[in-house]
C-alpha cells in the first residue's frame, strides 16, 4: 500500500500530509507559526526558522501514525504561484526536507506551487477529484492571494492561469487588519467570523471592480471610520465580511460573463468562512471544501504527488 508525502511550509503554517493512493485517505499534521500578540505576521527569516524547528516534531508524529507503510513519492510546495517571479524563502524549509528525504530514500520529488496545493486540497475535500480531467474556474482567497483562476488540468498537474485578482489588498490581509483593529489575535479569520455572527445588520455593498478585478483597500478605511464613530465591533466585523462577499460575488459574475458557465471551486483560508460561503452558494452554487482543507495544508500537495507518480 503506497503512501504519498506532501510538504508545505507556507508563510504561517508548517504542514505534512500522507495520502493513501489506494484508500484515498489522508493523514496530516500541521502547526501555525508563532506570531507575537498585536503583530500582523512574521519576517521571512523568522518564518523559515520556525518551519525548520517545527518540521521534525510534525514528521515524527505523522510517521508514527503511518506505521510500516512505505512512501512512494514526495510532493512539496516550492513557491506561492507557479510563476518565475513568485518566490518566498519560507518554502525553502519544505523543499530542503523533500530533497533530503528523496535522496536518502531514492524517491521521486515533485515540486508544486502553494496555490496548486490549495486548489487540489479543495477538490479532495469537496469530493471532486474527478475535476482533474476538465477545466474549471477556481477562486483562491487567502492572506497572500485573491485570485480568480482558469484551471486546465492535464490529469496529473493543474495548469493555472490567473484571470482576475485584487488590485491592492488581499482578502485575508483585509480580514487580519480589521481583526487587529478590533483587538483580535492573528490570524483573525475565525474570531472575526464569530464576532460578525453577533451582528443583526446586513450591509448592501457595491463592489469596487475594474473589469474582472476587485479592490479591497476601501474596507480597512471604512471599518476604521466605523470604529472611530463608536459602532459596535460585531457590526464592523459583519461589514468587513459583507464587503469581501460582495467583491467575490462581483468577480464571480464578471468571470462567468466573460468565460461562460464553467464549474466553480472556492479555495483558500478565507473560503472557510461559513458566512461568505452561504452568500456565494445561494447566488452561484459552486463547490467549497471543509475548513480543514481550506486553510494552509499539505493535503493537496500529497494528492498531486500521487497523481504525478501514478501517471508517470
Amino acid at each position: 500500500m503506497s503512501l504519498y508525502l506532501g510538504i508545505d511550509t507556507s508563510n504561517y503554517t508548517t504542514s505534512l500530509a500522507l495520502y493513501d493512493g489506494k484508500s484515498g485517505q489522508i493523514q496530516q499534521k500541521k502547526k501555525l507559526l508563532p506570531v507575537k500578540e498585536g503583530a500582523l505576521g512574521l519576517r521571512q527569516s523568522d518564518a523559515l526558522f520556525h518551519h525548520v524547528k517545527q518540521l521534525p516534531d510534525l514528521a515524527q508524529a505523522l510517521f508514527a501514525e503511518a506505521g510500516e507503510r512505505k512512501i512512494a513519492a514526495i510532493g512539496v510546495s516550492t513557491q506561492p504561484r507557479r510563476r518565475d517571479d513568485s518566490y518566498m524563502p519560507c518554502f525553502l524549509a519544505g523543499e530542503s526536507l523533500a530533497k533530503t528525504m528523496g535522496a536518502a530514500l531514492s524517491l521521486p520529488v515533485y515540486p508544486f506551487s502553494h496555490q496548486e496545493g490549495h486548489v487540489a486540497a479543495a477538490l479532495y475535500g469537496a469530493g471532486c477529484l474527478s475535476w482533474m480531467d476538465k477545466p474549471f474556474i477556481a477562486f483562491h482567497f487567502s492572506g497572500g492571494t485573491s485570485d480568480g483562476l482558469l484551471v486546465r488540468p492535464d490529469g496529473k498537474r493543474l495548469q493555472i492561469e490567473q484571470i482576475a485578482g485584487s488590485l491592492d489588498l488581499k482578502a485575508g490581509q483585509a480580514v487580519d487588519r480589521v481583526g487587529l483593529m478590533l483587538g483580535l489575535s492573528f490570524p483573525a479569520g475565525p474570531a472575526l467570523e464569530q464576532l460578525a455572527a453577533q451582528s443583526e445588520k446586513h450591509y448592501k455593498i457595491k463592489p469596487v471592480m475594474k473589469g474582472c478585478d476587485c479592490s479591497f483597500s476601501g474596507v480597512e478605511n471604512q471599518c476604521r471610520s466605523m470604529l472611530e464613530k463608536g459602532e459596535s465591533p460585531c457590526d464592523i466585523a459583519r461589514y468587513c465580511l459583507d464587503f469581501i462577499a460582495a467583491s467575490l460575488s462581483g468577480m464571480t459574475e464578471k468571470l462567468l460573463e466573460q468565460y461562460g458557465p464553467y464549474p466553480l471551486l472556492y479555495a483558500g483560508g478565507v473560503m472557510s468562512n461559513q458566512y461568505i460561503r452561504r452568500i456565494i452558494e445561494q447566488r452561484f452554487g459552486g463547490v467549497f471544501c471543509p475548513p480543514v482543507y481550506s486553510s494552509d495544508n499539505a493535503a493537496g500537495i500529497a494528492v498531486l504527488a500521487a497523481k504525478m507518480a501514478q501517471e508517470g
